[in-house]
């Protein structure tokens, strides 16, 4: 009996997982798709990326906010297999150094450096060989976008915070 209460106990959590793992993606995806008119202009100011910054809070999303800039890039991006791939890996990566901000008890604020940095520095990598746009150019550009969705990350994890914690 106490084997089967345990096992019901972790596949609820299983299940909650997966829930949450599942609407957040959707919520990526569908922002994605409502800001896209400006998620991919000079500035690209991608507000969904702003929940990189739930993987502090809720580890077990560094995989699915990769698989959420797969989806949308696939959607939305229009420049194929190197930005599909491309943008699954800052999403993974991103996230896991959101996490380890959050592991090493770091100020919350520095949830935005990863938040902006990673896809700053790592998508003008391939997207300067897909649109002619020296990469320097690309870094700047997609940097400077990626402020306004670090600090609404940091304030989506710090306002959640309050409310858990409750």
């Amino acid at each position: 009996m106490k084997n089967a209460i345990a096992n019901r106990s972790a596949l609820s959590t299983s299940l909650q997982k997966l829930t949450l793992s599942g609407l957040v993606i959707a919520m990526y995806v569908v922002v994605m798709y409502m800001t896209q008119s400006f998620a991919f202009g000079q500035y690209q100011i991608r507000i969904a990326t702003a929940l990189y910054a739930l993987s502090a809070i809720f580890p077990f999303l560094i995989l699915p906010m990769g698989l959420s800039n797969l989806i949308s890039n696939l959607l939305m991006g229009g420049l194929g297999l190197p930005d599909i791939i491309g943008g699954t890996v800052v999403g993974i990566t991103t996230s896991s150094l959101v996490y380890l901000v959050r592991h090493c008890r770091l100020n919350d604020w520095w949830m935005a450096v990863p938040i902006i940095l990673c896809p700053g520095l790592m998508v003008p990598v391939w997207l300067s060989y897909l649109i002619p746009v020296p990469y320097e150019v690309l870094a700047v550009s997609i940097t400077i976008g990626q402020i306004v969705p670090a600090v609404i990350g940091v304030l989506l994890v710090k306002q959640l915070n309050t409310k858990l914690n409750r």
